[in-house]
């Protein structure tokens, strides 16, 4: 999976936060040409994420000394106790790196096995897209997008600049559903969609005749989806995000939506389980 370069600032912020003023706990015990080798192995079944961004933890550590190797690619399904990478080098170097390293395989590997889940639980064929939101960390985003499509799943919009998505709070703001459509479209590119959220029947047929490209469903029940779905006839993408547990994704696909959001999936997404394993003591 691509690792776009600004990735490597979380990586050193992150190093900086963890490691700024030194370890004297390893500088302390460990002598200076002691080296080693370990392993990151799965103690859960997961799915594979971050694999680049735990190279990246130890080659801002110690550039050119620590050498990552067997490193699973992005997305691999993980039994417990198989090996997700190898690192050998400067023991020091090891340990240092070991916990942020660790932080983060074990969020987006989190991140990356409830997605698949979310996407294993659509109907065989469906079109429907398990997509994520903007409930993410604040400063993590882009790892935790690269995550969700680890798992299979995709990314909605990139940033408040990426597209257009008029909430309650910009109806409210704008005067009315109606109001807020138009306005979007005489002020957004050509090339941009118009989505609009809505949370009623009654609102989801006025964004319809406003026509609205994309209609968010905003904690419709199921059956309130259905009726929108019927209404719809293929005019809007319809889109259903709140609410939106594990149980419900085989019954939405099903009556039609074409995309589905969860914010759990980077907001409330546990940790996985794995541990670093010496194989060579130093």
């Amino acid at each position: 999976m691509t690792f776009p370069i600004h990735l490597g600032k979380i990586v050193a912020a992150a190093l900086e936060e963890d490691l700024g003023r030194g370890d004297i706990t390893t500088d302390a015990c460990v002598p200076a040409d002691a080296r080693g080798r370990c392993v990151f192995r799965a103690r859960s079944p997961l799915v594979s994420a971050g694999g680049a961004i735990l190279a990246e933890v130890f080659g801002q550590i110690a550039p050119g000394t620590v050498f990552v190797s067997d490193l699973v690619p992005d997305g691999s399904a993980l039994a417990a106790g198989a090996i997700m990478a190898r690192v050998q080098g400067p023991a020091r170097c090891l340990l240092k790196g070991e916990r942020v390293a660790l932080n983060f395989v074990q969020r987006l590997c989190g991140t990356a096995t409830l997605t698949r889940r979310y996407v294993d639980a659509l109907p065989p064929g469906s079109r429907t897209r398990i997509t994520d939101t903007r409930k993410t960390t604040p400063g993590l985003r882009a790892l935790e997008r690269l995550a969700v499509r680890a798992g299979g799943g995709h990314n909605h919009r990139e940033d408040l600049s990426s597209a257009v998505l008029i909430k309650d709070n910009h109806v409210a703001a704008a005067g009315g559903i109606t109001a807020a459509i138009r306005r979007c479209r005489d002020q957004a590119p050509h090339t941009s969609r118009i989505e609009c959220e809505v949370d009623s029947l009654a609102q989801f047929e006025e964004a319809l005749a406003a026509k609205a490209d994309i209609v968010l469903l905003d904690n419709f029940d199921d059956a309130q989806v259905e009726h929108a779905v019927a209404i719809n006839q293929g005019r809007a993408i319809l889109e259903a995000s709140g609410g939106i547990t594990l149980e419900r994704v085989t019954r939405l696909a099903e009556i039609g939506v074409d995309v589905i959001s969860v914010g759990a999936l980077t907001h409330s997404a546990p940790a996985v389980d794995i541990g670093l394993d010496w194989e060579e003591s130093p």
